[in-house]
């Protein structure tokens, strides 16, 4: 992976203002040769993460939230396995994700709903509809499942929010509510050079059951930075949250992307109500400024 220095080892010299914390180098395969990411010990304030963002973006650090979850694992108990990492910009979005959805929604999505839901289709709902919304050549497989419908275009509607505004002020709201179901999470720092990077500089094995090398997930959330102003805002052991500064507005663009969410973590939808990628995409995307993932 090029990369530029980790600035993580000279973290106490850097002149960062930080509370008590700890640099996380354990992973799969024993220590690290150097940390892959600091975190606080203790919960975060509201205005920790512009602070951080600020300081941390001139010595090539990003910041992103870190959650213990119902079981209290932290960083320091996620399996990280930069040792089996790529680099995102080596994989192609489109790619991966027509891989995805060839290896799950053609295998695990029968036409006659025996996915366990309630007998819609995911992959009808999703392929050819964003067929119907000019991603796709709207045509089904032999079996009636539908082929990958490609990259979703971005969204007519034009940016409004400073998409790092927009992720400071998810923050805000998380932080600022010690009682919601990510109350404590804490502040971390990591060395990447977008916020899209930042689950492959560390290695994290969150997807392990889905995708072993998180860097073509990357990828993918490089193409949605681009294309929808993503941010990624929170990791916990097997969770991610991203900021949205440039969401779908409209039901066309909404079902597209959702063929993307399908490939990218099925468990959303396979494992998740409504079980429907069409209900998925009209409460899930449409016009909705924050995306969460979970994979089993």
């Amino acid at each position: 992976m090029a990369t530029l220095p980790n600035p993580l080892p000279d973290l106490a010299s850097s002149g960062l203002d930080l509370p008590p914390g700890s640099l996380v180098d354990g992973t799969l395969d024993g220590p690290w040769h150097e940390p892959l990411l600091w975190y606080a010990d203790g919960p975060a304030a509201p205005r920790d993460w512009t602070a951080l963002r600020t300081a941390g973006r001139r010595l090539g650090l990003l910041p992103v939230l870190v959650t213990g979850g119902a079981r209290d694992q932290w960083p320091d108990a996620w399996d990280l396995h930069p040792g089996g990492t790529s680099y995102p910009g080596d994989h192609d979005a489109d790619e991966v994700l027509a891989g995805y959805w060839t290896d799950y929604a053609h295998e695990e999505v029968d036409s006659d709903g025996s996915d366990g839901s309630d007998g819609s289709n995911p992959d009808d709902s999703g392929a050819e509809d964003s067929g119907d919304s000019g991603s796709a050549d709207g045509e089904g497989d032999e079996d009636g499942r539908g082929s990958w419908p490609g990259l979703a275009p971005a969204p007519a509607a034009e940016s409004g929010e400073d998409p790092d505004e927009a992720a400071a002020g998810l923050v805000g709201v998380i932080t600022a509510d010690p009682d919601s179901w990510l109350g404590g999470a804490r502040m971390a720092l990591v060395p990447a050079r977008r916020s899209a990077d930042i689950p492959a500089s560390i290695g994290w094995s969150g997807p392990m059951n889905h995708e072993n090398d998180v860097a073509r997930l990357c990828a993918v959330l490089r193409s949605w930075e681009d294309r929808y102003d993503a941010r990624v805002v929170v990791l916990g052991f097997d969770t991610m949250i991203v900021s949205v500064g440039r969401p779908p507005t409209t039901p066309e663009e909404a079902r597209a992307l959702a063929a993307e969410h399908y490939a990218f973590c099925p468990d959303n939808i396979d494992q998740s109500p409504p079980y429907d990628l069409e209900v998925y995409a009209q409460k899930r995307l449409l016009d909705q400024e924050v995306w969460s993932f979970w994979w089993d």
